[in-house]
């Protein structure tokens, strides 16, 4: 949970608001237009957070949503079953780099902002820093991330996550889910690696 959102406001590339008829479909445009569309670099999303708090349990709910549609060009870790949180992040960080080579990482996670933008789902270039606004050294996580506004900020922060509403929770990660899904079928399967084969390929019959 990254209970600042100023840091990342002035660097976000878009605001969605969950609830639009065409939420999930203006997430999969952004995120496609922030992926490499061409790169050896496997896409890796990290959802962090954890389901002992309600506020804090978007990214495993996300990751649980997307681990149940079997995702085709992209990877994902945490979930409700095995969260991704502070306790475990950085081991996390290291066995996913030991498993992907140079992984290009979009970092999930929920947090706090004003009350105007409660609901408001963030994308964004650059890491998610989780912990940042309660003071913790955790590590930075992502080449872009995307964030979603679950409460308000400002005062006993924990106190609002443990009171946050599940509902607007749930309906914010099937809104992000289903618009990581939505660019999933539309993203490039082809590679670096596969362009040089059929490069190759050309070659040898020219």
């Amino acid at each position: 949970m990254n209970l600042k959102t100023s840091f990342f406001d002035r660097r976000a590339k878009t605001r969605i608001s969950h609830d639009d008829l065409d939420a999930a479909e203006n997430l999969a445009e952004e995120l496609l237009a922030s992926i490499p569309s061409v790169t050896s670099r496997p896409i890796v999303f990290v959802c962090i957070g954890t389901d002992r708090s309600t506020g804090d349990s978007l990214g495993p709910l996300v990751g649980t949503l997307l681990e149940e549609k079997s995702l085709r060009t992209f990877y994902v870790y945490g979930t409700l079953d095995e969260p991704i949180h502070a306790v475990n992040l950085s081991e996390k960080l290291k066995e996913i780099h030991v498993k992907h080579n140079n992984p290009y990482i979009i970092g999930i996670d929920a947090c706090l902002g004003r009350t105007k933008n409660v609901g408001v789902i963030q994308v964004g270039n650059g890491p998610v820093k989780p912990g940042a606004g309660v003071n913790k050294e955790l590590p930075a996580v992502g080449d872009i991330h995307i964030t979603g506004i679950v409460n308000v900020s400002g005062f006993m922060e924990f106190f609002v996550l443990q009171n946050t509403r599940l509902n607007l929770v749930m309906r914010m990660a099937k809104t992000i889910a289903n618009g990581i899904y939505q660019a999933s079928l539309l993203y490039p399967k082809q590679n670096w690696t596969e362009l040089k084969l059929n490069w190759l390929e050309e070659e040898k019959t020219n």
